[in-house]
């Protein structure tokens, strides 16, 4: 047993799992999650999710005021029984919903709103100590949702790979894309998110850099669930 849960009287263990786009970071964390029998958090589809209401509105996505307003009148749960959890909007199930282009767009508005940023924080605060044991992945979960989280990792790639990863996926798909195109937007939202006021992409203090440029999924998912479970709670 890794750890005790909440349920259990213990604290639980938080992982944290950070990046840039393109890394993977949604698929590990699930993967690990399901291995080590945790519950998963993808934060981003929370961001997406006000994005999605935003946009339901017509909402005009560059009135931060406008955003925070909506968003304090949202309310996002989490169908943890479902494998990876369902979410719902409202008590509307939404997931399908959002990875669509126009969620996705949104959330680009959504996520640099201070306000917004704040009440998803303390939202993903209180899921972490309700939920005991949490895979979580985003940007800044382990610098500054979960700062004393024992498990952080730092998923990072070459912007190269993650627009060839991008690629493959987008026309797999069925959609015609170049890659110069979804490299230089790569390296846009790089830039965007590291130099953004409020959670910044940032390499949380004491957490492991994993470079996936050149391993498989399965490789980084064997890494993080070992070194995982070398971690005493």
């Amino acid at each position: 047993m890794i750890a005790r849960t909440a349920m259990d009287g213990g604290k639980g263990m938080v992982i944290t799992i950070d990046g840039p786009a393109g890394t993977g970071k949604s698929s590990v964390a699930l993967a690990v999650a399901e291995r080590l029998k945790f519950d998963f958090l993808d934060t981003g589809a929370m961001y997406r999710a006000i994005g999605l209401e935003a946009v339901h509105r017509n909402a005009n996505l560059e009135d931060p005021r406008e955003l925070a307003f909506i968003a304090k009148h949202c309310k996002i749960e989490f169908e943890w029984s479902k494998h990876p959890p369902g979410v719902l909007l409202n008590g509307d199930q939404v997931g399908h919903l959002l990875r669509g282009s126009e969620a996705t767009r949104a959330a680009s508005y959504v996520a640099v709103v201070p306000a917004i940023r704040e009440q998803l924080v303390q939202q993903q605060r209180a899921i972490g100590k309700e939920r005991g044991n949490l895979v979580t992945e985003g940007r800044d979960q382990g610098s500054i949702v979960f700062p004393d989280a024992p498990c952080k990792f730092y998923l990072d790639a070459t912007p190269h790979e993650r627009a060839r990863r991008r690629v493959a996926q987008l026309r797999a798909r069925g959609e015609i894309v170049d890659f110069n195109e979804i490299l230089d937007q790569i390296e846009s939202r790089d830039r965007r998110d590291q130099s953004r006021s409020v959670g910044p992409l940032a390499v949380p203090q004491d957490a492991e850099i994993v470079d996936t440029t050149n391993m498989t999924q399965s490789q980084v998912v064997d890494h993080i669930v070992d070194r995982v479970r070398s971690v005493k709670v």
